[in-house]
């Protein structure tokens, strides 16, 4: 069988620039090849049209652009779009854009399912598939229709960004660079649900914002929520955190899904005060979208308003996250579970 030829998109600056001298081509045809890439939003290798045919043919010998159009989208009464993108035979990714009056985020995966294993995740149900290149992230923003619209990028989709610490790493080298997308770090934020090692390393040589999926300040609730408390407990998680000087320009952020009679009490607005007692952080309370065969339901208006009220008095920034696309597989993997599903099930 024919082994696959690398895809172009994705690779860094300094890649481009081996690919061009190991193919023989002058320095600057790499300076043009990078924005061939990044700036234009071409679809062929051959319409690189300041380079040589040469040049044009030696690429498509050795390369295949690598972007591709999403497969379906489905458009929610709010304008949140779910985009769905194919990664291989039978496998997908899910983006969703979610328009607000003067910003456009884009939410993008980073793995093909996960394997974490959190409860209250559909993308961890479908067990772990394969991790997504530089280019298959990036290409969620490139081939997006609205992707001149778009203000803001979060790392929020499937799978666990920082388990996927290279190419995460590499797509945000390409998104913040001037050769590249030239986009502000400070509009990037990736989450995690605190691997510290790789954590560590994204703080050191990342300057975009940093969001930590928290969900209980409490170890023995944490950990049947999400079995990483295990490896990486929340109080280790923050002790790290604390030992960065981290600017005021830079945004830590804790994510905290409400679950009903689980983690919405005035028990749980003491541990946290006292798990981030002087952190400079701010708590994002998101209200859970039921997915199927899970006991958890999302706590009630009422208490979300009123455990916000309640942090916020004690020094806390705290705000609830807007509830966008209900009408569309919100929740984070329905939509791609619905298409695996489809996909895996007998031709009767």
């Amino acid at each position: 069988m024919e082994q696959q030829k690398p895809a172009l998109f994705g690779k860094t600056a300094a890649e481009i620039r081996e690919i061009a001298a190991q193919l023989g081509l002058p320095a600057f045809a790499a300076g043009q090849i990078i924005d061939w890439l990044y700036n234009k939003h071409l679809d062929s290798i051959d319409k690189m049209s300041n380079l040589s045919r040469q040049a044009r043919a030696l690429l498509n010998e050795h390369y295949v652009l690598g972007k591709s159009n999403p497969t379906s989208v489905q458009i929610s009464a709010d304008g949140t779009k779910k985009y769905l993108y194919r990664s291989g035979t039978n496998r997908f990714v899910e983006a969703a854009y979610i328009p607000d009056e003067d910003r456009a985020t884009l939410c993008v995966s980073s793995q093909v399912g996960c394997k974490m294993g959190c409860l209250f995740c559909m993308t961890g149900k479908q067990g772990f598939q394969s991790q997504l290149s530089a280019g298959e992230i990036l290409n969620q923003i490139s081939s997006l229709p609205e992707r001149d619209k778009l203000t803001n990028i979060v790392y929020m989709g499937m799978g666990e960004p920082l388990d996927n610490l290279e190419e995460v790493m590499r797509s945000l080298e390409i998104l913040t660079a001037e050769w590249g997308f030239g986009m502000s770090p400070r509009r990037i934020t990736v989450s995690t649900i605190g691997m510290i090692p790789a954590m560590k390393h994204f703080i050191e040589h990342s300057e975009c914002h940093l969001a930590i999926s928290l969900h209980s300040p409490f170890h023995d609730e944490r950990r049947k929520l999400m079995p990483i408390e295990n490896v990486y407990p929340a109080e280790e998680v923050i002790e790290v955190l604390r030992t960065f000087d981290l600017s005021r320009q830079r945004r830590i952020s804790f994510e905290y899904i409400m679950f009903k009679d689980l983690n919405d009490t005035p028990r749980h607005v003491k541990g946290l005060t006292k798990l981030l007692n002087g952190l400079r952080c701010r708590i994002n309370l998101i209200r859970f979208h039921p997915i199927p065969d899970t006991p958890l339901e999302s706590s009630t208006e009422q208490t979300i308003q009123l455990f916000r009220e309640a942090l916020v008095k004690k020094g806390i920034r705290t705000t609830v996250r807007a509830s966008r696309g209900q009408d569309i597989f919100a929740a984070c993997g329905l939509l791609s579970t619905k298409e695996l599903v489809k996909v895996q099930a007998p031709d009767f």
